[in-house]
């Protein structure tokens, strides 16, 4: 049970699977994914009609204002038919071993598990665990809240980081995948790869929660005086609309514990940053609905003569590059966005953030539309930076390009 976690902030959990006769209409990608490319979503609605899925558990990001109180209704109901149901096969105190076929044929391997919400920071001003990556949307976090809010079950896109230069946690397993009962293995929708997992439980987990313990042990050797021991890879919104409602309980409930309430956990899919498979891919800006000559005069006025970073930019039949300056992290994208932010206070425009430069070029063909070609960072900086300097702007990087999310699979009761 999961009230027999160990003391790390990461550690087994009670993971739900569907019985499914097929997972892959259940399986579908990460919520916050093709924005600004509805036409994905509508496919997703195309194959997932009539079937069990968890297209019907979550809200695009893509669809937020429209109609969303009621869509979000129907989620809550959702869940707890599917739960009357008796859809869900337990696993109960346990991890998960995933291995995950990406779209260049590189198998990104992780663990399933959660982690504590209280060991965790957004803010970028605390010492703590578990931290972000990159600054939060403000204005993208309640949405989220409204639906972990009286959900019944918490659903993950989220993958956490650990910095296992020595590979202590998640690289042993392959090896041992005689010793774990397989239980999926099966095609993502639409391109997303393929998908098998492993469960850890018994000795095994208990093996796995002494080496977690191991790992923060050497973390704190690494970095003395600091608690840094796992950084948000993908979800940084997702888990802190998380924390943000775990709060909100304690704030509603002053006069009773909640440290055993499972809202202070979040499931999650832990991978190592020194993972061959895993690729860090920048996200790039694309401003739409905009004055776009208007846009290129001033961004080129006010960077002219600078030194730094090339950053191409592309428009219609247009393009070009700017040269900005770095901020303390070593990266023009903070530049760039103080500009945009500030540009679009007194302009029309609208933001968007875009992943893959394919993607990026063709939306900027659009005669009102201006894209900014981003740098991708090295992935062997990340731990240092955020230990340094803390979070980063928002949507610096991804983990990988759009297709190699992770897909909403496993579930937990939240309630």
């Amino acid at each position: 049970m999961e009230n027999n976690r160990s003391s790390a902030c990461f550690c087994a959990a009670d993971i739900l699977l569907p019985n499914l006769p097929e997972l892959s209409p259940w399986a579908v990608i990460a919520c916050d994914q093709f924005t600004s490319q509805p036409e994905y979503w509508q496919q997703v609605e195309a194959i997932t009609e009539g079937r069990v899925s968890t297209a019907q558990l979550i809200l695009p990001e893509s669809e937020l204002g429209q109609h969303a109180a009621g869509r979000i209704e129907r989620i809550h109901h959702t869940m707890q038919r599917f739960l009357q149901m008796n859809l869900f096969q337990t696993y109960q105190n346990a991890y998960l071993y995933t291995e995950r076929t990406l779209q260049d044929g590189g198998v990104r391997c992780g663990i399933v598990g959660m982690v504590d919400l209280e060991a965790y920071d957004y803010t970028g001003h605390a010492d703590s665990e578990i931290r972000a990556t990159e600054k939060t949307v403000a204005d993208r976090i309640p949405p989220r809240m409204s639906v972990r809010r009286g959900a019944a079950l918490d659903l993950s896109h989220i993958l956490l980081l650990c910095d296992d230069d020595r590979e202590t946690l998640i690289e042993p397993l392959h090896q041992k995948l005689e010793c774990f009962p397989k239980l999926y293995g099966f095609d993502l929708m639409l391109g997303g790869g393929h998908i098998d997992g492993w469960l850890i439980a018994g000795d095994e987990k208990l093996s796995l929660d002494r080496k977690l313990e191991e790992y923060a042990e050497s973390q704190r050797r690494k970095n003395p005086g600091n608690l840094f021991q796992f950084a948000v890879g993908d979800g940084n919104h997702s888990l802190a609309a998380a924390k943000a409602c775990y709060e909100e309980l304690k704030r509603q409930h002053p006069n009773s514990d909640c440290s055993d309430h499972p809202a202070r956990y979040a499931l999650c899919e832990l991978n190592n940053i020194h993972d061959p498979a895993l690729k860090i891919a920048p996200i790039h800006r694309v401003v739409k609905h905009c004055e776009t000559s208007s846009l290129i005069r001033d961004i080129q006025s006010a960077f002219s003569g600078s030194s730094g970073t090339p950053v191409p930019w592309c428009s219609g039949d247009e393009s070009g590059t700017i040269m900005l300056p770095v901020g303390k992290n070593g990266l023009p994208l903070a530049i760039l966005q103080e500009f945009l932010d500030h540009w679009l206070q007194n302009h029309p425009g609208e933001l968007d953030y875009i992943h893959g430069e394919e993607t990026l070029r063709k939306l900027s063909r659009a005669s009102d539309t201006v894209g900014f070609i981003l740098p991708a960072i090295e992935k062997k900086t990340l731990f240092p930076c955020i230990l340094s300097n803390g979070v980063l702007p928002r949507k610096t990087f991804s983990m990988g390009e759009a297709l190699d999310k992770r897909y909403y699979l496993e579930a937990r009761r939240i309630e």
